[in-house]
C-alpha cells in the first residue's frame, strides 16, 4: 500500500486500508463538527479515529503545522492508535499526530510550564509520582492519612473528631481533587477541606520529597493554563483537532482539563466510547460524560451499528448484556461469520482447581489443533488476583506444551503488560530483532523512524536521514557479534539494555517520551527490561526464540478484566463465576455487570465462564446467571 505524501481532495479521499466504512463511521471522519460517538465494542472505534486522522492530515483539513492530538485513558490503546496511523499515513502527515494518554498529557504540561505555578501550588523540578492505591498500602492510604498524619485543625475550622468523620473512601474524590484548585487556598475552609489542603501541602512542600499522584497532577495542570493563559492558547494554536478515546472512563479532572483548554475554540473534536463499557467509576469515571460533553461543546451524537468482531450468535447473547446496562441498546449487526461447531458460550462446572485447570488446558491444545490456532488467540480472564490463579492453571498448560503468562504479574517495578508498552521497551526489542534477524526489513523501518524521532530528523533531511541509516547499520552489525547469544545473568542483561539505549541517546529518549523525564520511572523501566529479557533467555537458546518469549509471541495470556479492555481473542475462557471473585459485586452491580459485559465481549468466536464451587457460591451474582441464563447459556457439569 502506497502512502502518499501529497495533498489529496477531500472529495477524492478514500478509507486506507479497509474496504469501506459504515455510513455513520464515514461521516464522523469527514465531520467538521464537535462529535460525540457512542459504539459497542468490536464496532472499530480505535479504526475510526486512525481514518479521521488519515482524512484530516491528508487532505489538508487539519493545516501545517497545525497537529491532531489523540489522548486514551490506557496506554496500550494510545500505543494502537498512533500506530495505526503511521501505516495509513506517510511519514509528513503521521509526524503530526500526537496519541498520548490524559495522564502523559497533563503530566507533559506540568513538566514544561509547572514553575510558572503559584508558590503554593508549585511542585519541585524533581516530583516523583505516587499511586495512592499501590498493593503496599493495603488500600489504607487516605485512611493512615485522617488518622495518623493530618492533626488537629485550628479551632475555626473544627475539632479533631470533624476530621476524624471524614470517609476515607471519598476524601480524594470528594475533596482532594474533587474540584478544581482555588488560586489562594480554600477561604473558611471546611474541615474536609483543610485535610485536603494539608495533605497538598504536605505533598508539594513540606516531606523530604515532592511526590504527586496523577489526579492531583490533572488539577495542578487545569490550574496552571487558568493563570498561564499563553499556555492554553498555545495548545489551542498548536491542535486544529482533538480525539478522545474510550471517553465513559474520563474522569472530571480530565474533563475539566480539556474544557479550560478548548472550549470556545476552533478546535474540533471527535470523543468517541461506549457507556456500556464503563467500569472505571472507582477511579473516578465522570458518571455521564457524553451528556456534559454534547452540552458544553455542542457535540452531535452520532451511533455506530455494526459489530466487525464477534459472530452472529455471540451478538445475540452480547445484546441480552446489553440491555441490562441501556434498556434502549440497539443490537449491532455482524460482520463476521462464525466459524465454530457446537456451544459458542457455555458455564462449565467443574469440581476442584486442579480438574479444572487441566481440562481448560486440553481444550485449548485441542482448539489450536483443530482450527489452526495459536496461544494468543485465546486469554484466560479474571476478575482479580491473577497470580492465584496462575499458580495452578500454569503447571497444567505447560503439561500440554503451552505456555501460561500472567501479564497482570509484576516484573520489578513494572507490570508485564504495561512493560510491553512502554517505549523504552519497544526500542530495546526492535533493535534486538533488526540485530539478530536475517531478513529484517520491517524492523529496519521501524528503528529507523524510532532514531529519526528521537534525534529530531526530518523525512525530508535526506542526507541526515542516510547517515542515520549507516549509523544503524555499523552499530547493528557490531552488537550482533558482540553479543551472538542471549544473556546468561542479570548482569550481562542489564549490560544489553545499557548498550543499546547509550546508542538510542538516553537524552533523547527522555526529551521525546516526557514519561521519563521526572522521578526513576525510566530507570525502573529499564530494570524490568533486562530483568524479563533475562527471565525469557533462561528457556532459550537462539535469540529469536528469547525475543518471542519476551513478547509472549508463544504463550496464552491470563490477565484481569480491566487490562483486557480494547483487546480482542478467538476464545475468551473467563476463570472464576463466582462469589468469591466477584464479591464486591453488590456494591456497584452497575459497574460490575459493565466489566462482565466488557469480558464477554473480548471474543470472536467463543466465550466460556468456569465454576469451581471450592471457591465460592453463586448467589451473590446470581444476576449474572440469570442473564447468561436469559440468552439461553447453559451450564455443563464437565468433572
Amino acid at each position: 500500500m502506497a502512502l502518499l505524501s501529497r495533498r489529496v481532495h477531500p472529495d477524492d479521499w478514500k478509507p486506507v486500508g479497509v474496504e469501506a466504512l459504515e455510513a455513520n463511521a464515514l461521516k464522523v471522519v469527514r465531520s467538521v463538527d464537535n462529535q460525540s460517538v457512542i459504539a459497542g465494542p468490536g464496532a472499530g472505534k480505535t479504526e475510526l479515529l486512525a481514518q479521521r486522522a488519515a482524512y484530516l492530515l491528508q487532505t489538508g483539513t487539519s493545516p501545517a503545522p497545525r497537529r491532531i492530538l489523540a489522548i486514551s485513558f490506557k496506554r496500550d490503546a494510545a500505543t494502537n492508535l498512533a500506530a495505526r496511523v503511521h501505516q495509513r499515513c506517510h511519514r509528513n502527515h503521521a509526524g503530526r499526530f500526537d496519541s498520548m494518554t490524559f495522564d502523559a498529557f497533563a503530566k507533559g504540561l506540568i513538566d514544561r510550564f509547572g514553575q510558572a505555578l503559584p508558590e503554593r501550588w508549585r511542585p519541585r523540578p524533581d516530583y516523583e509520582i505516587f499511586n495512592p492505591y499501590d498493593p503496599m498500602y493495603r488500600g489504607q492510604f487516605f485512611a493512615d492519612f485522617l488518622s495518623q498524619q493530618v492533626g488537629s485543625p485550628p479551632s475555626s475550622v473544627g475539632t479533631y473528631a470533624d476530621i476524624q468523620a471524614i470517609a476515607a473512601k471519598t476524601f480524594e474524590r470528594r475533596y482532594l481533587v474533587g474540584s478544581p484548585l482555588p488560586l489562594d487556598g480554600w477561604m473558611n475552609p471546611s474541615p474536609a477541606q483543610w485535610a485536603a489542603d494539608r495533605f497538598w501541602q504536605l505533598s508539594l512542600h513540606e516531606g523530604k520529597k515532592c511526590v504527586l499522584s496523577f489526579p492531583m497532577i490533572g488539577r495542578l495542570a487545569e490550574l496552571l493554563l487558568r493563570v498561564n493563559p499563553m499556555a492554553r492558547d498555545a495548545l489551542r494554536l498548536t491542535y486544529s483537532h482533538l480525539f478522545m478515546d474510550e471517553f465513559q472512563d474520563t474522569t472530571q479532572i480530565q474533563y475539566d482539563l480539556v474544557r479550560r483548554i478548548f472550549l470556545g475554540t476552533d478546535t474540533v473534536i471527535t470523543a468517541v466510547g461506549d457507556n456500556k463499557q464503563q467500569i472505571m467509576r472507582w477511579a473516578m469515571a465522570m458518571d455521564d460524560p457524553f451528556g456534559a460533553f454534547d452540552a458544553d461543546f455542542a457535540g452531535k451524537r452520532t451511533p455506530l451499528f455494526n459489530n466487525y468482531r464477534s459472530s452472529p450468535e455471540l451478538l445475540r447473547i452480547q445484546h441480552v448484556l446489553a440491555q441490562a446496562l441501556d434498556s434502549h441498546a440497539v443490537e449491532p449487526i455482524s460482520k463476521t461469520a462464525g466459524t465454530i461447531a457446537g456451544d459458542s458460550c457455555a458455564i462449565w462446572d467443574f469440581s476442584s482447581p486442579e480438574v479444572e485447570a487441566d481440562y481448560l488446558a486440553a481444550f485449548v491444545a485441542a482448539e489450536m489443533k483443530t482450527h489452526d490456532l495459536h496461544p494468543r488467540d485465546f486469554v484466560l480472564l479474571v476478575r482479580q488476583k491473577a497470580a492465584d490463579y496462575a499458580a495452578i492453571l500454569e503447571p497444567a498448560f505447560y503439561a500440554v506444551g503451552i505456555p501460561l503468562r500472567n501479564e497482570a504479574g509484576k516484573v520489578g517495578a513494572v507490570m508485564l503488560q504495561e512493560l510491553l508498552a512502554e517505549k523504552a521497551s519497544e526500542l530495546v526489542i526492535t533493535i534486538l530483532r533488526l540485530s539478530m534477524t536475517k531478513r529484517a526489513g520491517r524492523y529496519w523501518t521501524e528503528c529507523q523512524e524510532a532514531l529519526a524521532t528521537l534525534r529530531g530528523i526530518t523525512p525530508d533531511d535526506e542526507a541526515t536521514q542516510s547517515r542515520l541509516a549507516r549509523e544503524l547499520d555499523i552499530y547493528t552489525i557490531n552488537f550482533s557479534k558482540a553479543h551472538p547469544a542471549p544473556p546468561m545473568s542479570k548482569a550481562a542483561a542489564h549490560a544489553i539494555v545499557d548498550d543499546i539505549i547509550a546508542f538510542v541517546g538516553r537524552d533523547q529518549l527522555i526529551a521525546v517520551h516526557l514519561p521519563y523525564s521526572k522521578g526513576s520511572w525510566l530507570e525502573k523501566v529499564l530494570d524490568a527490561v533486562a530483568l524479563h529479557l533475562f527471565a525469557a533467555a533462561a528457556n532459550g537458546s537462539d535469540w529469536l526464540t528469547v525475543l518471542d518469549a519476551y513478547e509472549g509471541v508463544h504463550a496464552i495470556p491470563l490477565m484481569t478484566i480491566h487490562k483486557s479492555k480494547g483487546l480482542e481473542y478467538h476464545s475468551v475462557i473467563f476463570v472464576g463465576l463466582d462469589d468469591g471473585a466477584w464479591w464486591s459485586f453488590a456494591n456497584d452491580q452497575i459497574e460490575a455487570t459493565a466489566g462482565f459485559f466488557v469480558a464477554f465481549t473480548r471474543a470472536k468466536q467463543r466465550v466460556v465462564f468456569t465454576y469451581c464451587r471450592h471457591r465460592g457460591t453463586r448467589h451473590k451474582i446470581a444476576t449474572l446467571y440469570s442473564l447468561l441464563k436469559k440468552a439461553g447459556v447453559q451450564i455443563l457439569p464437565i468433572a
